[in-house]
């Protein structure tokens, strides 16, 4: 069987032969092509997602890791140029064609992993339906916790630097961190700045202000938290400890 688990990296014999020896999960990354700050590229979450897949699926063991859909549900970023968002229909519509196209092939599990926090909530909402669509023979699983995400990332960030203040969400100290780790040079550090600042027991109404209103109505650098600080191996702590995590709720 091929050392690779990266799906569209593999020959259809060698997926075939995979599954046929029992490696019968598959992980998905759902990311997001949207705007990350002054400093950051567009392409954060959809890059987060290919890295976090193959490290979810390494930690699991027998597992593949299917292509990253990587525009995902963005509309509340769209004040900001070069967003691409898909419908929220669209987006699940493309997640269950996923799920329906896997299990066709013989696979029994397929995990998502949202990299964006816009695909979260309409991911787990989906649940049911993609178990429908999946077939008796097929189970669905989603992570869904992105409180637990932030709430990961922050405690990486205090642990090792004492910035876990600095850690909103988004294109904070973790994702600039995040795109430090796994490409060189790519963020405008010199951009790097503060944005909105939150406390974990404002996140939940912030949230639904971002989603109601927009991401502009509550940071009009497009931050949330604070980009200063980051460095690669925060961010190698940051994808290694998340991993962590999302395999152990897979695992159940």
């Amino acid at each position: 069987m091929s050392a690779e688990i990266r799906m569209e990296r593999m020959t259809s014999p060698e997926i075939g032969a995979a599954i046929e020896a029992g490696v019968t999960t598959v992980v998905v990354a759902a990311g997001a092509v949207e705007q990350h700050g002054p400093h950051l590229p567009l392409f954060v979450d959809a890059e987060h997602g290919d890295r976090l897949a193959v490290e979810i699926a390494r930690r699991l063991e027998g597992a593949l890791v299917a292509p990253t859909i990587r525009v995902g549900w963005s509309a509340h970023h769209m004040a900001f140029p070069g967003t691409v968002s898909l419908e929220k229909e669209t987006f699940l519509a493309v997640c269950r064609d996923y799920v329906v196209s896997l299990a066709h092939h013989g696979f029994r599990r397929v995990c998502f992993v949202p990299t964006h926090g816009g695909n979260f909530a309409p991911l787990a909402e989906a649940l049911d339906a993609f178990n429908e669509a999946a077939g008796p023979d097929c189970s669905v699983d989603v992570y869904a916790d992105l409180a637990e995400v932030i709430g990961v990332w922050r405690g990486v960030a205090e642990a090792k630097a004492g910035l876990g203040a600095r850690v909103g969400g988004h294109a904070d100290i973790a994702e600039t961190s995040l795109m430090m780790a796994m490409h060189d040079g790519i963020v405008r550090e010199e951009l790097a700045e503060c944005g909105r600042l939150t406390t974990p027991e404002e996140e939940p109404e912030l949230i639904r202000r971002v989603l109601s209103e927009g991401f502009a109505s509550v940071t009009p650098n497009g931050i949330l938290g604070d980009a200063r600080g980051a460095s690669a191996e925060l961010g190698e702590e940051m994808i290694a400890a998340l991993a962590d995590r999302m395999a152990a709720h897979f695992a159940r």
